[in-house]
């Protein structure tokens, strides 16, 4: 399996990927999920032996002191592998100058950022979409 930033001809196999995982309400239009990634300044694929996607993970970051965590998505076949594990982690690199936030609300998510070294904040506050 290779952990990598997303090659722009993935795109599409990607969001069928999420689609087929859970998140076709977020990435059911091809043309706006494409600018989403686009529009994302770290991106990370995990693709299996036969080229098939296992897990993707996207954020946006000033790649100095803040970043966001959006989306983390491994397939249900492939959890508890270390996959997502390695997405994060090429999400986040090695700068530890940059304080990493995100929305842990599906089931299991708490857990596995907390494994991760993520805490509860105490001072987050969000506006959220319509």
């Amino acid at each position: 399996m290779e952990i990598r930033d997303v090659k722009p001809f993935e795109i599409e196999p990607v969001r069928q990927f999420l689609c087929a995982n859970g998140w076709a309400h977020r990435v059911g239009n091809a043309d706006e999920f494409a600018a989403l990634v686009r529009a994302s300044q770290r991106t990370a694929v995990a693709i299996g032996p036969a080229g098939e996607v296992l897990g993707f993970a996207r954020a946006i970051t000033d790649g100095m002191s803040n970043g966001y965590l959006s989306m983390v998505a491994v397939s249900p076949f492939q959890r508890r592998k270390g996959i997502g594990r390695r997405l994060v982690g090429h999400i986040i690199g090695s700068n530890s100058d940059i304080t990493w936030v995100l929305r842990a609300g599906r089931d299991g998510a708490s857990e596995f950022f907390e494994a991760l070294g993520f805490t509860v904040s105490t001072i987050a506050m969000e506006r959220s979409r319509a």
